[in-house]
């Protein structure tokens, strides 16, 4: 299958058109967008652009989110109140980030934008903080994205021109489009469909996409690499499919690198997961598109340290394969040999992702000399489980460094793009023994979250490591993200991480 292209236009900030604002005396729509809650100003606002019948009325309860159609056309006004005091918010966990809200807020008005035909939008800011005007431009610039607009030839021509009151910046403006094109670009890969999408396209995808651009080298270790590297885990899961496995490096050194040890970040790459032999229900199955979503936010995130000169090394590993059903495909009862030499039994073929990223790992952190990682991470749809503890829009996260830990933690906070440790319980290990090999590669009973982590941290040799097992999809449409499908997790999480740690 020939390589897919990405079609990036339908990724940068720039079809929105963000501009000065229209001329005082034009009709226009009007977005208020006021930095810190106010009931006076709400109530001035609303006074001067509702319709005397609506004022009453609208002035009665005053709201986050106010929207009438006055005089001149429709008026939105978002104003954030202040979180109350909580004892129960698990330190801030579960009071939604100040980011998150104006992100999400903004996200949402596209969709109303586009129901009134609207060809020119006027956005104030009011007392705002740069970062508000951050997550503003952010939320329009996620919501923007729409997979079936991403093929058209001329994708978002319906969508408003959007004049701010205020410049900002061309470098704050380049930083936002880096952001919303990782976040984007992460949906996209996991919106595409499987006859699409396959270790083949994919790889090749990656390489195209940094063909010519500055910093970054890629190298896809085909089947006969794998081989070589003794990647029998890798291999194993992709031999009954008829395109082949691959492992895909991206190695991205900035020309005034920091003097730090690079970064890895490794990516659950399964194009299509039927199951294996060990076959998923067809209800299970249905969303199995999506269970790359960790290789495409490691991607995303390549995307993003390249359109973004992050100034510190990083290695990015994608593990691709496509756990199909045929005569050559991995049987329960299998021994196969890892890249660092351990047996692994197949106690089920359905839990085939830890196994392409346990040769993964093992690539990245073998790595010597300048090339040896400081701090290695993955990001997988690893398991059903953990979406049974954590629901889908909060991913799990298991780490064998406490501070590692709480740094990613943090990150979700401030993002919203949220996570929640989960422990690596070593008692839980037991349930790895084999008669027949070192380990089997799952386990029967509850806890699956934990196990599957327990199982690649087998392979990381005491780096200091985090594992997020996060879900990548959203079943509605919700805030920033317009449309059901890929949501980008944990891009914008990882992006604040990485800006943390450069």
């Amino acid at each position: 299958m020939s390589a897919i292209n990405l079609p990036l236009k339908v990724f940068s900030q720039s079809h929105l058109s963000f501009g000065t604002s229209i001329k005082k005396g034009k009709p226009q729509a009007q977005v208020f967008i006021l930095g810190e809650w106010s009931e006076a100003a709400i109530h001035e606002l609303v006074s001067e652009r509702a319709q005397s019948w609506q004022s009453e009325a609208l002035d009665k309860k005053t709201k986050e989110f106010t929207h009438f159609s006055g005089a001149e056309g429709p008026v939105w006004i978002l104003a954030k109140r202040a979180s109350a005091d909580s004892k129960s918010s698990h330190f801030g966990f579960g009071e939604e980030s100040e980011h998150a809200w104006y992100r999400d807020q903004a996200g949402s008005l596209l969709n109303q934008f586009k129901s009134y035909d609207l060809s020119e939008v006027s956005m104030t800011f009011l007392s705002t903080s740069e970062e508000q005007e951050r997550a503003v431009i952010l939320g329009l610039n996620m919501a923007a994205y729409n997979y079936k607009s991403a093929f058209q030839k001329e994708p978002f021509k319906d969508f408003a021109k959007i004049h701010l009151s205020k410049k900002i910046e061309s470098k704050t403006l380049q930083e936002i489009e880096a952001a919303s094109l990782a976040v984007n670009s992460a949906r996209h890969l996991v919106n595409l469909p499987p006859n699409m999408l396959n270790p083949k396209s994919f790889s090749e995808m990656a390489k195209k996409y940094f063909t010519g651009k500055s910093a970054v080298k890629v190298d896809v270790w085909n089947k006969a690499r794998l081989e070589k590297e003794k990647m029998g885990l890798l291999l194993g899961v992709g031999q009954g499919s008829p395109t082949p496995p691959c492992l895909v490096h991206i190695a991205y050194r900035p020309t005034k690198s920091l003097q730090q040890k690079p970064i890895a970040i490794v990516g659950k790459g399964i194009t299509f997961d039927s199951g294996g032999l060990d076959i998923k229900p067809s209800s299970g199955m249905r969303l199995m598109k999506k269970d790359m979503g960790g290789a495409a936010a490691t991607l995303a995130m390549a995307m993003w340290a390249q359109a973004s000169k992050y100034p510190r090394a990083v290695d990015f590993y994608l593990a691709l394969a496509e756990n199909s059903v045929d005569g050559f495909a991995m049987r329960p009862s299998d021994v196969l040999i890892a890249r660092n030499g351990m047996h692994v039994e197949i106690h089920n073929t359905d839990a085939e992702g830890r196994l392409v990223l346990a040769d993964a790992l093992d690539v990245a952190v073998t790595r010597k000399g300048k090339d040896e990682p400081e701090i290695v991470l993955n990001f997988a749809t690893l398991t059903g489980a953990c979406k049974v503890a954590l629901g889908s829009d909060i991913a799990g996260l298991f780490s064998n460094d406490d501070e590692l830990a709480e740094e990613i933690h943090s990150a979700g906070i401030t993002t919203g793009d949220l996570n929640w440790r989960l422990p690596l319980f070593q008692k839980y290990t037991a349930g790895f023994s084999s008669n027949f090999a070192d380990m089997v590669n799952a386990t029967d009973g509850f806890g699956g979250a934990i196990t599957a982590a327990l199982f690649l941290e087998k392979f990381v040799r005491q780096k200091p490591w985090a594992h997020l097992d996060i879900y990548a999809w959203t079943d509605k449409a919700q805030g920033g993200l317009s449309s059901a499908g890929g949501n980008g997790q944990p891009v914008q999480a990882m992006i604040e991480f990485l800006k943390s740690k450069a």
